[in-house]
């Protein structure tokens, strides 16, 4: 997978996670506590104008949390 810009590469990972969070019926509140991350720090990272790095780390936290492979953030996937 491949990523013209930082921008484009948040907004995929932002994009899968909020779907992950939501199949797994959590509120951005519930992820965030249980991920051991803000509330902002989480919104931030779904919005849809996110250009906020992230950590290696964070991005295990919170799949671990939603039980998927940390590889399908970084998926592209049209139709969600």
């Amino acid at each position: 997978m491949r990523f013209k810009n930082d921008t484009d590469l948040y907004h995929v990972i932002g994009s899968n996670i909020k779907h992950y969070r939501e199949n797994a019926k959590l509120t951005q509140v519930q992820l965030a506590e249980q991920a051991q991350i803000s509330i902002s720090y989480l919104s931030k990272i779904e919005a849809v104008g996110c250009n906020k790095s992230l950590s290696i780390s964070v991005l295990n936290q919170i799949a671990n949390v939603l039980g998927v492979e940390i590889s399908e953030f970084f998926k592209e996937v049209d139709s969600k």
